[in-house]
């Protein structure tokens, strides 16, 4: 399996700290966020890693190089201007290949997320061993996580490894999902489109499965939530 990490985004909310460094390579407790996710996935057996870029994209390149030092085989997906999260894979799709692939955002900080767990989620089996329907195979899954202060409302709701668009409780996208890649076939390399819509389009057939993620989450979204993290006297355990 390959994995994404989308590194393209402005983060216009981080400035001025991303006026000078791409979010991604924004430390958290010494570590660059992107790094965290490269390490937990080489972690993982999963080594070929493919990063789009744009604004300060270079810096990442050259923060990164190969991924040798990681243990990884890293790609990159340059975008002249940020194409969004959808988009963005449309982008990378020849360096994904044909088969599921993990995503993950680059400005979320979740050290101990085990992505040993994403490989086998999209096999077309249901939980109970039964094959799917053909048209009735979950396209997508993600990992949800508790709704964060600053996100009340949610995302998704999830009923027995089914998200839903409606119904209770709701929870939170993580950042983390893994996709087929076919559920991208209309939209073209160089076009902007939001992931969003595609997986609430999918999860109203009810082709989408999901799972709750109970470690430690964190959407590393403005310099307070960065520097709460990086606080010396943190605690141990941070969640959203």
């Amino acid at each position: 399996m390959k994995a994404l990490i989308f590194a393209a985004g402005r983060g216009e909310r981080m400035r001025p700290l991303t006026d000078s460094c791409p979010k991604p390579l924004l430390k958290v407790r010494g570590r660059p966020l992107i790094v965290w996710h490269i390490l937990n996935l080489v972690r993982a057996g999963i080594t070929e890693i493919v990063i789009n870029h744009s604004h300060l994209g270079h810096m990442i390149v050259d923060s990164l190089g190969t991924g040798e030092n990681f243990g990884a085989r890293i790609s990159y997906s340059a975008e002249e201007t940020a194409l969004e999260t959808a988009g963005g894979i449309a982008q990378a799709r020849a360096l994904l290949g044909d088969e599921p692939f993990v995503a993950v955002a680059g400005d979320i900080y979740c050290p101990h997320f085990d992505f040993s767990q994403v490989k086998s989620v999209l096999e077309d089996n249901d939980v109970w061993g039964n094959p799917h329907p053909a048209d009735r195979r979950d396209v997508a899954w993600l990992y949800l996580v508790k709704n964060p202060e600053h996100h009340p409302q949610g995302d998704f709701a999830l009923n027995s490894f089914s998200v839903a668009n409606e119904g209770g409780p709701r929870y939170t996208f993580s950042g983390i999902g893994v996709y087929r890649p076919e559920i991208f076939n209309e939209i073209q390399p160089g076009q902007t489109a939001k992931l969003a819509p595609i997986l609430r389009a999918w999860a109203e057939r009810g082709q989408v499965g999901g799972d709750i993620y109970r470690g430690d989450w964190f959407d590393v979204g403005t310099p307070e939530r960065l520097a709460a993290l990086n606080a010396p006297y943190a605690e141990k355990t941070v969640r959203h």
